[in-house]
């Protein structure tokens, strides 16, 4: 395939060479056809006579998995003759557009198409009857689906809760909100059941306490493992059986092993098990029951000072992360050497200004947003402006709420680390975005570039910089003020260019080529684009009602 490019270019950029197996784009036959009808069909200016020409396509372009329909079924301005012409001809599409409420629940058969009924039910658009009529559904798939769906009337979760099918009995246990259903699924005579039912929050206190302690409670009497194996048995974890969906080592002597394990695991992080219960396992022999009861933030400040100290990795680190530990905890932590602790430590919402200052300068933090410098005042964060230490700087530099001067200043340090921070805020000047560009140069292209508010010159300039920064490509693709010149250059990176070619700045002209550009992606993209003129959207068609050109 031969790489157009638009003349605009300000320089000769190589486009990706062309993928094995794609057709040419004087046609519409193959994947690179397909993929340029998709990306009309995603047009927000298609035409409505354009789209009613693509629906008409179905079954005349190869297009093995509907993705066309699929397309089309995604757009906001379907009449309701195209919703039901896409519903008749594409199941998936009419799942999607039921679940968006486009559907006439009139135009729907619950038993011929139960998948449909199904999406609807989900977002509240189906009767409730449909929900009666798929609880007796012969197809266990189909009850297991109802099962999870919010909202049933009760008599159906009691017919689901009756069915033949423990894995659907335990699906409604996981989802049902009626509290005495839920205790009466909690304490069922199958183990799955049990296991399922212990996530909900549904269940009472008491209940889930029994689950963990077994006081009160009959022993279960099967699990999955021992209804399809002679017991006493453990899962070969790798198991070839293609008709075999016993999990990895699951195990069962008779008392159900693998199926009480995570019944205790899910009553440990369930919030509605009393706290005193739950950390009663703070010292269980299984890190994944540690672990789920290391996520709570009800329990005691000596049970997280217990798991703080646990042998594994995996549990200190989730306590860290525990927006319930006291600050003298935190700092009892934090005098510690472990760095993904010491990371999680840093994301605490409470966590003590001068510690995460100290962690900030120990460790590389992660880019997420941090909950304490969000909530730090004015003055804590022109403190942290003020150290001597770029990670410190850089802190207050990831605040979106910083006084304009303070802004100013941070914006003219002299180390990039504190620069990049700042430069993505809203509120700097040209002068000094150009200023940020001149000191410190690549480093910081890519978040000056990601600034909404830099000059559509600065843009251009930044894209036709030598050697291209990628990352910054990346952010003036999808730049409001991005101009022609400022995208073409981005046409040539396989993750700036199909975001590029979707940006309104471009010309008609210029998207017409990019109809045949060498990645599909961007081909693809450009057909997305409201601003390729109709005549192209009309060829493109066309030449699909020919059946598409073949070489």
């Amino acid at each position: 395939m031969t790489d157009v490019r638009p003349p605009l270019t300000p320089r000769a950029v190589p486009g990706p060479a062309a993928p094995e197996g794609t057709a040419s784009p004087e046609g519409t036959a193959g994947p690179l056809g397909l993929r340029l009808l998709c990306g009309l069909a995603a047009n927000p200016a298609l035409p409505s006579g354009l789209v009613d020409r693509l629906i008409a396509l179905n079954g005349s372009v190869d297009d093995p998995h509907d993705e066309l329909l699929y397309d089309l079924s995604e757009r906001t301005d379907l009449s309701p003759a195209q919703v039901r012409a896409i519903a008749a001809a594409d199941e998936f599409a009419a799942g999607r557009m039921g679940r968006a409420g486009l559907l006439d629940p009139a135009d729907v058969d619950p038993l011929g198409r139960p998948s449909v009924a199904l999406a609807m039910l989900d977002e509240g658009f189906g009767p409730p009857e449909w929900a009666r009529v798929l609880a007796t559904h012969p197809e266990r798939q189909v009850r297991w689906d109802l099962a999870s769906r919010p909202g049933l009337p009760l008599d159906v979760q009691e017919t689901l809760a009756a069915d033949p099918d423990v894995e659907v009995v335990a699906e409604l246990g996981l989802w049902t909100t009626e509290p005495e259903l839920a205790a009466r699924l909690a304490t069922h005579p199958h183990a799955e059941v049990r296991m399922t039912t212990a996530l909900n929050e549904a269940v009472p206190g008491v209940v889930l306490a029994a689950l963990i302690t077994g006081e009160g409670l009959a022993p279960a009497l099967a699990c999955l493992v021992c209804d399809q194996e002679e017991i006493p048995f453990t899962h070969d974890p790798y198991c070839q059986r293609p008709d075999c969906d016993l999990f990895a080592n699951a195990t069962c002597t008779g008392v159900h092993e693998s199926a009480v394990h995570t019944t205790l695991e899910r009553a440990a992080r369930n919030p509605s098990t009393p706290p005193a219960t739950a950390a009663t396992l703070a010292g269980h022999p299984s890190m994944l029951i540690r672990c789920a009861l290391a996520e709570r933030s009800d329990l005691p400040q000596e049970t997280y000072a217990l798991l703080a100290a646990d042998p594994m990795p995996g549990v200190r680190w989730d306590v860290a992360a525990n927006s319930a530990l006291g600050a003298p905890l935190i700092r009892g932590l934090a005098a510690g050497r472990e760095v993904e602790l010491l990371r999680a430590l840093a994301v605490q919402p409470l966590v003590p200004l001068d510690v995460l200052a100290d962690l900030a300068r120990r460790v590389r933090l992660r880019p997420d947003p941090l909950p304490r410098i969000e909530s730090a005042t004015a003055a804590e964060l022109a403190e942290l402006a003020a150290s001597p230490y770029p990670a410190v700087r850089k802190l207050a530099a990831r605040s979106r709420a910083l006084p304009p001067a303070l802004l100013d200043a941070l914006a003219d340090d002299p180390d990039a680390v504190v620069a990049n921070a700042v430069a993505p805020h809203p509120g700097l000047s040209e002068d000094r975005l150009r200023a940020m560009v001149a000191r410190h140069g690549v480093q910081v292209h890519a978040q000056v570039a990601a600034n909404q508010e830099a000059p559509y010159g600065l843009l251009e300039e930044l894209a036709r910089h030598e050697p291209p920064a990628l990352r910054a490509w990346r952010a003036i693709a999808v730049h409001p003020n991005a101009t022609q010149a400022a995208l073409l250059p981005c046409l040539a990176d396989h993750k700036a260019g199909p975001r590029a070619a979707r940006h309104p700045a471009l010309s008609g002209p210029v998207l017409v080529d990019l109809l045949t550009h060498a990645s599909p992606a961007v081909a693809e993209a450009a057909a997305a684009n409201p601003s390729l003129p109709r005549p192209a959207m009309e060829e493109l068609i066309a030449r699909a009602d020919r059946g598409g050109a073949a070489d």
